[in-house]
């Protein structure tokens, strides 16, 4: 059975990190010229909300190289 690498354990807290970096930029564009902290963290939210929804579809777009065709067999083989 293959056990992940760090980093593949890490690529979702990567992702995430990622849109918190979008969604943080954001909220402080929308506190700097309106202050009003209300709506900043409904920039953030908004923000974050589509960049993770983004970043998904992207990756589920993404065609799986041979390797992970090859992962993906021995999983299906190993599940039944």
């Amino acid at each position: 059975m293959h056990t992940p690498t760090l980093r593949d354990r890490l690529r979702p807290l990567e992702l995430l990190s990622i849109s918190a970096i979008i969604g943080a930029f954001t909220g402080l564009v929308i506190l700097f010229t309106t202050r009003e902290w209300w709506l900043a963290g409904i920039g953030f939210g908004v923000a974050f909300i589509l960049a993770i929804m983004t970043i998904a579809l992207l990756a589920l777009s993404a065609k799986p190289n041979a390797d992970e065709l090859d992962d993906l067999d021995e999983q299906n083989r190993t599940a039944h």
